[in-house]
């Protein structure tokens, strides 16, 4: 049985709460926020060093604002604790590589929260194109604002999300960046971004990406030497269209996809992390860092 701790207990935290709670193997013995708005069944504390004093668990679920990450992320360190960090890693490159460097010094486990590599319908897409030659990939995430961003802009929130995709997808580096962003209807954050990628291999990659749209949008479309791929995100259904024809047509195939709920899944690979050290697809600190960096480009 793992012990956890789930600090921060806003949108994002009760989705987290509400997953833990269903599954086998894991145990929310604390919770911590700055004010407490509603029952609980575990002990629930308004202030970190006190949980840290007072409560019993080997590893911290962090879903707190962005630019709190590094300090509850250092002392969460400092007394011996795991870490599942919700993404990105840090507000910056440097306060990530702070994070880092007390991790290795503690030999702790961490892990930051990139909930589509649990997606069912990216580990399919990943399993249809193992193999086969990539020449390019494309990723949608657009939809309304969301009001509970407030510290960061779209590139930090949302883009995050694909860039990692598409190293994890391709199992290739980027190479060349080019990144498009306008503040629309925000003042102090972006909010509307294009970005424009060179991968290893000569493979090109974009991302479409704003909080301008009414409705939500989550796709994926990759481009290989057999075959094109659709992939929707929010319905995890993948399409495979192939074996194009003089008289343009061409063969339209469902990909079997079993539909799971990916916070359910990456808890599952945190807690057997844990348990084994194996990783099974969770986000290192190197890799949110490398997309932090990426995603803080401007041309």
């Amino acid at each position: 049985m793992v012990k956890v701790a789930l600090i921060g207990l806003g949108s994002m935290g009760q989705n987290h709460y509400r997953v833990l709670k269903s599954l086998p193997g894991i145990k929310i013995t604390a919770l911590c926020d700055v004010a407490k708005t509603k029952e609980y069944d575990e002990p629930f504390y308004t202030d970190i060093d006190e949980m840290l004093e007072k409560a019993d668990f080997e590893a911290a679920v962090i879903v707190v604002p962005t630019f709190l990450h590094k300090e509850v992320a250092l002392k969460c360190l400092k007394k011996g604790k795991h870490l599942f960090i919700e993404k990105p890693v840090a507000s910056s490159v440097e306060e990530a590589h702070d994070i880092l460097k007390v991790a290795n010094e503690m030999n702790a486990k961490v892990c930051v929260g990139y909930i589509e590599r649990f997606n069912p319908v990216v580990e399919e897409l990943k399993n249809e194109i193992a193999g086969t030659e990539i020449y390019s990939i494309g990723i949608t995430r657009v939809g309304p604002f969301p009001p509970r961003i407030a510290d960061v802009g779209i590139l930090t929130d949302l883009s995050v999300h694909d860039i990692d995709l598409i190293r994890f997808i391709t199992g290739r580096e980027i190479k060349k960046t080019a990144i498009f962003k306008s503040k629309k209807i925000h003042n102090h954050h972006e909010d509307n971004a294009i970005l424009s990628f060179e991968l290893e291999d000569e493979i090109v990659a974009s991302i479409t990406t704003n909080w301008l749209t009414p409705f939500r949008k989550r796709t994926i479309e990759v481009a290989t030497k057999d075959a094109y791929y659709e992939a929707n995100l929010m319905e995890q259904d993948l399409t495979e269209f192939s074996e194009y024809q003089k008289n343009n047509s061409y063969v339209i195939r469902k990909c079997r996809v079993k539909k799971e709920e990916p916070l359910v899944r990456e808890h599952l690979a945190f807690r057997d992390y844990i348990k084994t050290g194996e990783r099974n697809g969770l986000c290192t600190i190197e890799d949110s860092i490398i997309t932090l960096e990426i995603s803080s480009k401007t041309n």
